[in-house]
């Protein structure tokens, strides 16, 4: 216990922060999704990640990697989002391993239909409370720590 560098006042408001505002953001965007146009947070992810890709498709494995989600997480979304008719999966053919998500016309026109709802409430729940400055760095800071994590040698 005598090694442990505890947290003083402002780490720890800091950290408490952290914790409260990503809850209840991640609750309020799902909320918003869910309600506006039938789709999780995770889901609006991916077909934002599938049509910004180029022929609107990524291999799964590329697609977990940048959602940050288990494979087994992103074959349950995908899984549930074949079935709703907005992606679909093919083969890779140059590795029988590979599979690709694919977006489809439905899946292009829900997004379309989701998006205007979507920046709204990211706007009114983050972006319009902070100031240009606090963008910044809020930008700055957790970009260092998404990269620290996904590269912990760097």
């Amino acid at each position: 216990m005598g090694d442990t560098r505890w947290l003083d006042d402002r780490e720890m408001r800091a950290w408490s922060g952290f914790l409260a505002a990503s809850s209840l953001v991640n609750r309020r965007v799902d909320q918003q999704l869910k309600d506006d146009s039938g789709l999780s947070h995770p889901q609006y992810e991916i077909l934002v990640r599938l049509a910004a890709a180029p022929d609107n498709e990524l291999r799964m494995t590329e697609l977990a990697n940048g959602l940050v989600n288990s494979k087994s997480g992103l074959t349950y979304q995908v899984t549930q989002m074949e079935k709703a008719g907005l992606v679909r999966r093919r083969s890779c053919p140059s590795d029988v391993r590979g599979v690709f998500a694919v977006l489809t016309d439905a899946g292009r026109a829900r997004l379309e239909e989701a998006a205007p709802g979507h920046v709204a409430v990211v706007r009114e729940i983050l972006v319009d409370v902070l100031t240009p400055e606090q963008l910044d760095v809020l930008a700055a800071g957790l970009g260092e720590v998404s990269r620290r994590l996904r590269d912990p040698g760097a």
